[in-house]
């Protein structure tokens, strides 16, 4: 659900300037001299400050010059922020923690941008079970990036239907009242990501379903059909759900 412009070069070559020559050395100046040297400073200053104007005009209307940075919310990123990942309302609906959020390898700590990348199992109770052995869990991944010199909304808005895997999803939803913008994505019958952006940060949670064959543990071969995937949509307002604890904790953090 992680491009620093600058201002560089020159306005043109590095050239000497050159003399114009033709003038006699015997001719002596005309009267008026420094009165007209006087006036040419005077134009001079007064282009200078013409020309100030129009700059900080510019700066002013076309945004021309140094972008602020982004707020930051109270956002932080490092590698304990995996354990961010409580996942309470899903893991209710499901049933329990197959094993502990952990840290993908690639994270950056950089003064400009900070990213982390987690995942963790959720699985349903061996009650659950079907009399083949089989039993559904969800994958649960979090992305999180935190810009501290660019503004990432404009990418954010421009990549909303993109997914993770570099496909455009089943359908694209906005989420009100969820950071600055937020979008749910459904990538198809059993994957899901929700994705927010705020100030600095833009966090993604990726949800995918699951059907396991729990008779692997103890050395039986699963059937030959394997059931049908759970569909992601009902587990979506529990993704909301744990999003916003998410946000809370990576600010606490």
């Amino acid at each position: 659900m992680i491009s620093e412009p600058e201002l560089i070069g020159a306005f043109g070559p590095d050239r000497t300037a050159e003399a114009v020559g033709g003038f006699d050395s015997d001719r002596k100046p005309p009267t008026g001299t420094g009165r007209g040297r006087g006036c040419g400073l005077l134009w001079a200053a007064a282009g200078a400050l013409t020309a100030s104007a129009l700059w900080a005009a510019a700066v002013f209307a076309y945004g021309i010059g140094p972008a602020p940075r982004p707020d930051t919310h109270g956002y932080h990123l490092d590698a304990r922020s995996c354990s961010t990942m409580r996942m309470t309302a899903l893991t209710a609906s499901v049933g329990e923690r197959a094993d502990a959020p952990g840290l993908v390898p690639g994270s950056i700590e950089h003064p400009a941008l900070d990213t982390i990348e987690c995942s963790m199992t959720l699985t349903a109770p061996k009650s659950s079970e079907d009399g083949y052995g089989w039993r559904y869990g969800l994958r649960v991944g979090l992305e999180a990036e935190l810009h501290k010199e660019t503004d990432p909304l404009p990418e954010f808005e421009a990549r909303k239907e993109e997914t993770r895997w570099g496909d455009g999803a089943d359908r694209v939803e906005p989420v009100p009242g969820l950071g600055d913008r937020a979008y749910l994505l459904a990538v198809d019958e059993s994957s899901s990501e929700l994705r927010v952006v705020e100030g600095g940060a833009v966090i993604t949670l990726t949800l995918s379903t699951t059907m396991d064959y729990a008779g692997s543990d103890e050395g039986r071969e699963p059937p030959p059909v394997e059931p049908e995937t759970p569909a992601a949509e009902p587990y979506h307002a529990d993704l909301i759900t744990d999003m916003r604890e998410v946000m809370a904790q990576l600010k606490a953090g």
